[in-house]
């Protein structure tokens, strides 16, 4: 039988059942990049070569690799107690890591519902908003606006709200009752800015707009990433996110804030609704949660929120909604020991700390070929490349590539390159990363 053997590695012939997520599968079955284990800021690829992680994995192992405190803390829960339900019962560990989460959330979003991924939080999040403004007696609101190159995961909510085209042009009409905000990139106005842009023409006015095409009552909710993170880091100009919630609060719409990426130190406070110091009615989160480690989302809903749906003396159930998973004992276990690191560790604010080292070196890549426009914010950086004609996502899957052989692992969308380091990553880190980019933009030979 042929799989994988005692070191991690493939054999060949036993990668055809794995339809991978998110990946031309043909192109990488005939050439695969192998990851077998990680410590620290690097990985070890199947070659046994160091790779140093420029990604924090996929947005989620804020903390570095190989934890044991987190790797100890699965072992010993998943000895002590596997699985328990949650519908109608209970076990302690979710209550301990509600309570502990509410201490980093921003005040008066106190109340957390647990799910399993980044998709689950985003469509829960959705549900909840409606549910809401029933409840309220504004059963007419069902209207929900989401942003131009938004991403809200990819259940038929996420995509529905979402705004790029390769995530929904396949899938049919999706949610009806949908509406987008524009997005907030202008490369001509503002390229290669440092932090949050200056120029705005007036983005969050565009639901002004939207809410006298449709009138207020029908709108439920606007959800939007306070940094937009997987269409190629679009960040907000300064007083635009303040504004969104200006309007909202003025219409009785609810404010989401996505939050799977910006959460949990990203950017140089524990939310991105601290650092930019908006408060929405929701939060969605997921990735960092539990450094990667486990499978876990969690969904932060304000007080007025909660209590509007939840009655005291009530003996029905209140929100039809749920997974089999949310609070799954093991996840809490690994999403408490990440939360101790993180404290311990300081690594909330450390991307802070870093922030102005870490500007310099992305924009030093100015000047480089075929760099379009460089964007940064927090530990945070979008390199946008020139495409070629003909091949959108071609140049910077190129320079992807070449960056794994050379040893350093980034993710590109597009022709963007994005970065997202682990937040323990050091000052070396950081020249070498980008001295081995800058090498490979200057002296790569494109196949164009």
């Amino acid at each position: 039988m042929q799989g994988i053997n005692k070191q991690g590695t493939t054999s060949s012939g036993n990668m055809d059942a794995f339809w991978m997520p998110f990946t031309a599968n043909s192109q990488f079955k005939s050439a695969p990049r192998m990851l077998v284990s990680a410590e620290g800021m690097y990985y070890t690829s199947e070659d046994k070569r160091k790779i140093l992680d420029g990604t924090a994995g996929l947005w989620c192992c804020n903390a570095g690799h190989g934890r044991h405190e987190i790797s100890e803390a699965v072992a010993s829960q998943i000895h002590n107690l596997d699985f328990a339900p949650t519908f109608q019962m209970g076990h302690p560990l979710p209550f301990e890591f509600a309570e502990s989460l509410s201490e980093i959330a921003p005040s008066g979003l106190n109340r957390v519902f647990f799910t399993n991924s980044g998709s689950e939080s985003v469509d829960t999040a959705l549900k909840i908003a409606l549910a809401y403004q029933r409840c309220i007696g504004q059963g007419t609101r069902t209207r929900l606006i989401g942003r131009e190159r938004g991403y809200h995961g990819v259940g038929f909510g996420g995509i529905s709200v979402g705004g790029i085209v390769n995530n929904r042009k396949t899938f049919g009409s999706l949610l009806t009752g949908v509406d987008h905000l524009p997005h907030t990139l202008s490369i001509e106005n503002s390229g290669f800015s440092k932090g949050l842009p200056d120029y705005d023409p007036g983005w969050a006015e565009s639901l002004n707009n939207i809410v006298t095409l449709h009138d207020a009552s029908n709108i439920a909710a606007v959800i939007v990433e306070p940094i937009a993170g997987s269409t190629g880091v679009i960040l907000p100009p300064k007083g635009y996110l303040k504004r969104l919630r200006e309007i909202c609060t003025q219409h009785g719409i609810l404010l989401i804030f996505d939050e799977v990426i910006t959460g949990f130190g990203r950017i140089g406070s524990p939310f991105a609704a601290q650092e930019f110091d908006v408060k929405p009615d929701i939060i969605t989160t997921a990735k960092g949660l539990t450094n990667g480690a486990i499978p876990m989302g969690a969904v932060f809903v304000s007080d007025e929120i909660y209590q509007a749906m939840v009655a005291p003396d009530s003996q029905a159930i209140e929100l039809f909604h749920g997974y089999t998973y949310s609070g799954h004992p093991v996840a809490a276990a690994a999403g408490l020991a990440t939360l101790d690191i993180y404290r311990n560790e300081n690594l909330y604010t450390r991307a802070a700390e870093l922030s102005d080292y870490w500007e310099q070196a992305v924009h030093s890549l100015k000047g480089l070929p075929h760099v379009k426009d460089l964007r940064n914010y927090g530990l945070i950086a979008g390199i946008e490349l020139e495409g070629i004609a003909g091949k959108p996502g071609s140049r910077a899957f190129q320079v992807f590539t070449k960056c794994f052989e050379k040893g350093a692992l980034i993710r590109v969308t597009g022709d963007i390159i994005a970065l997202s380091p682990p937040l323990i990553i050091e000052k070396q880190h950081i020249d070498d990363l980008f001295t081995l980019i800058a090498d490979v933009l200057q002296n790569i030979d494109y196949k164009e």
